[in-house]
């Protein structure tokens, strides 16, 4: 499937590891068949100017939470926090802050800021804001049903990937309604990036994620994308640090097929690459193709990091229901569940 915005394509259908699946599914068909929470490394002190909400939302955005707080608690959406955006159609857990300096916690707490698809289920105060990225990972209960499920090819294909990892590609929404958010960067881009028509940088945020895939789908075309390259950046799993492999000896090769590292693959920016040769010159190949996106991030000064292109499926389960399966796990930070969902079956939305 190509998403296209006036009959143009914008998304390509990017490489799945294992291949087209065979059967097409359907996810997401009421709110509670999405479910996702977020899960922290810490959690409120107990004192200090930031009170944490700890809220459930059904069929409610992140950003339609943040207003509605800001309007009962009668703050500044600024002062309000959040560590990541969750799913509109979908049951969310998370945690959110709110500044209230030289405030007591309001009384009747629950009363005053739950209503129709919002509830309350704890509370707590701290002494800073909520920052975002700073979750440790998202846990997920999702129900499929269709054809991938009835015909069995659903089990096989998550087998395979509970045992061999999921790429790590971001996900549709990233890139906005129909690819918009990447046509826009592309003009942005063409025409030179400014903070002003890209305040929130989504648009950048677009087009570094779309360089991304662009790497990760030429890797899986050439069966590297989990074995790695000769000057390959790794990615050490369950943790930020990465260090560089110049060349693949045996004890790389059985660290990276036992999921405890995984190759990554470029959000670019201004500076030098960290990979060198084979990696390297992958990478050089598909910037010199989309040279005006990588000028105009450049020029806009994002700072160059990498990101794994490897997902390990973090305490995966399988559940049969009726005429559907629950698929359990939990992704780090960053991670799409569409990019699971996308390698068992067949679906217009992925």
């Amino acid at each position: 499937m190509t998403l296209e915005t006036s009959g143009v394509p914008v998304l390509p259908d990017w490489a799945r590891s294992l291949g087209t699946p065979p059967h097409s599914g359907r996810f997401r068909e009421f709110p509670e068949a999405f479910r996702v929470e977020e899960q922290m490394a810490f959690t409120p002190e107990g004192e200090g100017e930031h009170l944490w909400l700890h809220c459930e939302k059904r069929n409610l955005s992140t950003a339609q939470l943040i207003r509605h707080l800001s309007h009962r608690l009668e703050v500044a959406p600024r002062d309000i926090g959040v560590s990541g955006l969750k799913d509109h159609t979908a049951l969310t857990r998370q945690w959110v802050s709110v500044a209230l300096p030289g405030q007591a916690t309001p009384a009747a707490l629950s009363e005053l800021v739950e209503m129709e698809g919002l509830r309350l289920l704890g509370f707590g105060r701290h002494p800073r804001k909520l920052r975002r990225g700073v979750h440790r990972a998202n846990r997920f209960a999702l129900y499929v049903t269709g054809d991938a499920v009835a015909q069995g090819s659903l089990e096989t294909r998550w087998h395979a990937l509970v045992a061999h990892g999921v790429p790590n590609y971001f996900g549709p929404q990233r890139f906005g309604h129909q690819g918009s958010n990447l046509a826009r960067a592309r003009a942005l881009m063409a025409r030179g990036w400014k903070k002003k028509q890209d305040r929130d940088g989504l648009l950048l945020s677009s087009a570094r994620s779309f360089l991304f895939n662009q790497v990760l789908d030429a890797r899986i075309r050439q069966e590297s994308w989990a074995s790695g390259l000769e000057g390959d950046v790794f990615n050490l799993e369950g943790s930020a640090s990465r260090f560089a492999g110049e060349t693949l000896d045996d004890a790389l090769q059985t660290r990276l097929a036992a999921l405890d590292i995984h190759p990554t693959g470029p959000l670019w920016g201004r500076g030098a690459s960290e990979v060198s040769g084979e990696a390297q010159a992958l990478e050089q190949t598909i910037a010199e193709r989309e040279s005006t996106l990588c000028d105009g991030i450049e020029k806009a000064g994002a700072t160059p990091m990498r990101r794994a292109m490897r997902l390990a499926l973090q305490s995966p389960a399988l559940e049969r229901d009726g005429d559907g399966i629950w698929l359990h796990f939990s992704l780090a930070r960053g991670g799409f569940a569409t990019a699971v969902l996308r390698e068992l079956f067949q679906h217009p939305a992925l």
